[in-house]
């Protein structure tokens, strides 16, 4: 009881500090490892062990489900050959060789253990990369590449992570045999993701929409996927990803406006809290972590720890360089894709670790046949020197590498301005074809029209098609100011419902029903503004 009350106490104040954070613009993810290196550093909390085994399942499904829900799968589709270069020969790549380095730089660790250090640190966190990159003008194309690079990366780093278990336990590693398993537990772990992919977009399709149950449903999906695929030995990060990704594609045909609401909402709290839980149990046992380790000095383990991180660093640029370009010099199709040598720099310098490294370095069994698991505490600490090396060095100094660079901020402004405005006419059109002859009357045909007029009026006053530079930022600022005048009236009514309520003068309900429709109005005047992306 007493390790809930310090996590709840822990919980609130990383909930607290994000607050803090956003108003700063710091990036969340940085702000949790140094959350969980501060909670480290307080004496006199306890030591919380969860079961190995819980911890996979307790966080990897839905981090790994949120993460594919919000990937686009044409844009995944389009950028296939650099996500697989970079989410599976990548991560292997990096996994060999951070294990040499372990080995060869800490005396009495063993392959095996080093195999497993290198799965773990292999694969980068898109979350981490993407929220510190927002609103810095990247190229969609990088922003695809890199989100796409983690849902396959996880796979593959984590399917390696496995058998690096497999080879501590039995004390050997058939190259061989491995290769074939991989191959098994990656196919039948898609096959499952669709099978439940499937099923789950069935059931949506028939069942009646009702938020509540669809909520609790997008919940519960990929914790099937990812216990049946594990049921049958093979990869349930796969089949929750394939899942997740089937589903996305198809979630405007099976879910109701109402639940993809509830469900974005209820899943962003879901995911938050998660992510403070992970980083608040590694702060907590990192202090043991370091008293236990009774071979290495403090200093030596931070020796290992700096030399690990930059490992990691380096090996991303090796590999991705004569990735981006020995391609482009043997197919003439590749070479007209355009992709700077600034951006390669930049997507190299995106390789941020984050909770799924430490979600799988809190999950390594405690024991293996009653023996302690060789340098599991070792492995904890130089999985955590690897995330706040990386996300801290390059997390902060992004954006100074791409403001260096001069990189062109890319802009998504003028390609959803037209989208918008095709949308109008195309509900003008309807309404002049389908309801000009007595469907309506004419006293709604008139408000209809008005309703769009307006918006027509309110696009047509703000010129961003064909602007670039000073001219389309004026454009935004014309047409956002449009709708924080919105907004004030919004605020106006709310100040009249108030003012009601203190009065006594509205029924509770009829209150409720007016306050969620000024609230919808309000989140579509919220999403309905111009920014670079």
């Amino acid at each position: 009881m007493e390790n809930f009350e310090i996590i709840v106490l822990l919980l609130t104040v990383v909930t607290v500090l994000a607050v803090v954070a956003k108003k700063v613009h710091f990036p969340f993810p940085i702000l949790l490892v140094i959350i969980g290196l501060a909670v480290s550093l307080i004496p006199g909390l306890p030591v919380v062990q969860m079961n190995p085994d819980v911890v996979f399942i307790i966080f990897l499904p839905p981090i790994l489900y949120e993460a594919a829900w919000n990937t686009s799968w044409h844009d995944f589709r389009a950028n296939l050959r650099p996500i697989t270069l970079a989410g599976v020969g990548l991560v292997f790549f990096t996994t060999a060789f951070v294990s040499i380095v372990a080995h060869s730089i800490i005396p009495g660790i063993g392959w095996p253990e080093c195999f497993v250090l290198g799965a773990i640190v292999s694969p980068p966190d898109a979350v981490a990369a993407t929220s510190i990159t927002k609103g810095l003008g990247l190229h969609k194309r990088i922003i695809t590449i890199i989100e796409g690079e983690s849902l396959v990366n996880d796979a593959s780093g984590l399917i390696a992570y496995r058998y690096g278990i497999a080879a501590v336990a039995t004390g050997n590693f058939i190259f061989w045999k491995a290769g074939l398993e991989f191959l098994w537990v990656v196919s039948a772990g898609i096959a499952i993701g669709l099978l439940i992919g499937y099923a789950v977009y069935y059931l949506h399709k028939n069942i009646p929409h009702e938020p509540l149950t669809e909520t609790t449903l997008t919940f519960l999906t990929p914790y099937i996927s990812y216990l049946l695929a594990e049921h049958f030995h093979v990869s349930g990060v796969l089949a929750v990803v394939t899942t997740g990704l089937f589903v996305t594609y198809n979630q405007s045909e099976m879910f109701s406006h109402l639940t993809r609401m509830q469900a974005v909402a209820t899943w962003q709290v879901v995911i938050f809290v998660l992510n403070g839980i992970v980083f608040i149990l590694i702060g907590l046992q990192l202090r043991h972590v370091l008293e236990v380790i009774r071979e290495h000095s403090l200093s030596e383990l931070l020796i290992y720890g700096i030399l690990v991180s930059l490992a990691v660093i380096f090996i991303r640029f090796v590999w991705v360089f004569p990735a981006a370009y020995i391609p482009r010099w043997l197919s003439p199709k590749i070479r007209k894709e355009y992709f700077s040598w600034k951006n390669v720099v930049i997507f190299s310098w995106s390789g941020m670790r984050g909770v799924v490294s430490m979600a799988a370095a809190l999950a390594l069994p405690l024991t293996l046949d009653t023996n302690p698991f060789p340098n599991r505490d070792l492995i904890i600490f130089l999985t955590f020197c690897v995330i706040i090396s990386t996300l801290v060095i390059q997390g902060l100094t992004l954006p100074a590498l791409i403001k260096a660079l001069r990189i062109p901020k890319f802009s998504i402004v003028e390609e959803e301005f037209n989208i918008r405005y095709r949308m109008i006419n195309n509900y003008v059109v309807y309404i002049e074809e389908n309801l000009s002859f007595g469907e309506v009357s004419d006293e709604v045909l008139a408000q209809i029209k008005s309703k769009y007029e307006i918006k027509i009026n309110k696009m047509t006053q703000t010129p961003l098609m064909g602007t670039t530079g000073t001219e389309i930022n004026r454009a935004e600022q014309v047409f956002n100011q449009f709708n924080e005048v919105q907004a004030k009236l919004i605020n106006v009514e709310r100040n009249f419902l108030k003012q009601l309520k203190k009065d006594s003068k509205i029924d509770h309900e009829v209150l409720r029903k007016i306050e969620h429709e000024l609230d919808l109005e309000e989140a579509r005047l919220n999403s309905d503004k111009y920014e670079h992306t």
